[in-house]
């Protein structure tokens, strides 16, 4: 070969090299940022995670204890929130009272049971002391009926000054609040995002203010309901809701993202919600995840931030979301979310029951790459009836599970 054609393809070779590097280093330049703090995030996605049967064997011991008949022996919806002192408030939705009888039950099984005729409330509240030890049960219901055939569903919560600036904390729960439907409405249409004021130390309900109404909204399954989580980063808290498309017979719901400055939860001008493009007081939310197919979320789902990492539970969609968690990850509230990544399956007891609603318990977790979520389980049955039945004749089903999950670099 001629000497100038060895001296051009090795200068050809040498910027061919050159290229490559350059286009790597734009690739890396380009990787996701993290919108909000300004810095750089990586994938993330769970490592190993076992069963927590400290913690679900502490709801079971709570539950079964008949020395009471006004405490909460079973419900779903289950959030918590960390007091100042130490304790911690675990919320929930539809909520059993009364008493739990011992096995066996009316039926031959050995199981707990409670009676068919016991009061079910539309929420309640579970105070657990600083050492883990369930106390005891607030007067249910905590956030009474806004009118007649609505209803309050309580989920995340925070502890914020009473006022900007002040010493004195009080507890704001985000509620959601439903109207009687007709099917497929069957868990209520859902009506307006609100949040609840509790006092400190005492609990004691101080007042309800709207933060979105939605009963402008003609098609309920576009009506967004906020705060089935809630993120702090920076200087702001992000809280995330979802729309009721499950119940219209869609496979998946949709995920939406809006923004309160940290400690302003009760105040409604100071939300913002993501519109597709920015943030906007007034917009109309626009989701940052759900294609109405594969990806999307259940009606309650969970979200973490990891690092600079924000990490999002749900129930798998499709045939396995009635037993299978997946999970998300973004360096952004608003997207784009990466997924879903391999599910897993947490137990489940015997008979036909469906997993539902994971939530993530950060002050339970201990830091580092730990983290506690609780999944609700509830009996498979369109009959309302016939499933409060099954749950009254084992009322180890109607109660939250937890496991324990490690988060990894995926």
């Amino acid at each position: 070969m001629p000497d100038d054609a060895r001296a051009r393809r090795r200068t050809g070779t040498g910027l061919g090299l050159l290229l490559v590097l350059v286009l790597a280093a734009v690739l890396l330049t380009a990787l996701p940022d993290d919108r909000e703090g300004g810095g750089r995030c990586a994938a993330r996605t769970v490592r190993s995670w076992s069963t927590d049967s400290a913690l679900t064997g502490e709801f079971t011991r709570y539950g079964d204890d008949g020395a009471r008949t006004d405490d909460w022996t079973g419900g779903d919806g289950t959030h918590s929130v960390r007091l100042p002192g130490g304790r911690v408030l675990w919320l929930f939705s539809d909520t059993y009272l009364g008493q739990v009888h011992g096995p066996p039950n009316p039926v031959g099984e050995s199981v707990a049971w409670r009676d068919a005729s016991t009061p079910l409330v539309r929420n309640s509240a579970v105070v657990m002391s600083s050492s883990g030890r369930l106390l005891s049960t607030l007067p249910a219901p905590v956030f009474p009926d806004p009118a007649p055939q609505q209803w309050r569903w309580p989920v995340a919560a925070r502890v914020e000054p009473r006022s900007p600036g002040s010493s004195e904390k009080v507890v704001r729960v985000l509620l959601w609040t439903r109207t009687a439907g007709r099917a497929p409405w069957i868990y209520g249409v859902p009506t307006a995002t609100e949040v609840a004021t509790l006092s400190l130390p005492d609990l004691r309900l101080e007042g309800v203010t709207t933060v979105l109404d939605q009963r402008s909204v003609t098609d309920p399954a576009r009506r967004v309901l906020f705060g089935t989580t809630a993120v702090d980063a920076g200087d702001w808290t992000y809280v995330f809701g979802g729309n009721d498309a499950q119940a219209a017979s869609h496979p998946v719901s949709q995920a939406y993202a809006a923004r309160v400055p940290r400690g302003r939860l009760g105040e409604p001008g100071a939300w913002e919600y993501w519109d597709g493009e920015r943030w906007a007081v007034r917009g109309r939310p626009e989701p940052v995840l759900g294609d109405g197919r594969r990806r999307g979320v259940g009606s309650a789902f969970t979200v973490v931030r990891d690092g600079r990492t924000y990490v999002l539970f749900t129930m798998a969609a499709g045939t396995r979301g009635l037993t299978t968690i997946t999970s998300y990850w973004s360096c952004s509230p608003t997207g784009p979310w990466h997924g879903p990544a391999k599910g897993f399956s947490p137990p489940l007891p015997e008979g036909d029951v469906a997993a539902y609603n994971p939530q993530a318990h950060r002050t339970l977790s201990g830091g580092g790459s730990r983290l506690v979520l609780s999944y609700d389980v509830n009996w498979l049955d369109a009959n309302a009836t016939s499933a409060q039945l099954n749950l009254s004749r084992n009322v180890s089903l109607y109660r939250p599970r937890f496991v324990s999950l490690r988060l990894a670099p995926g």
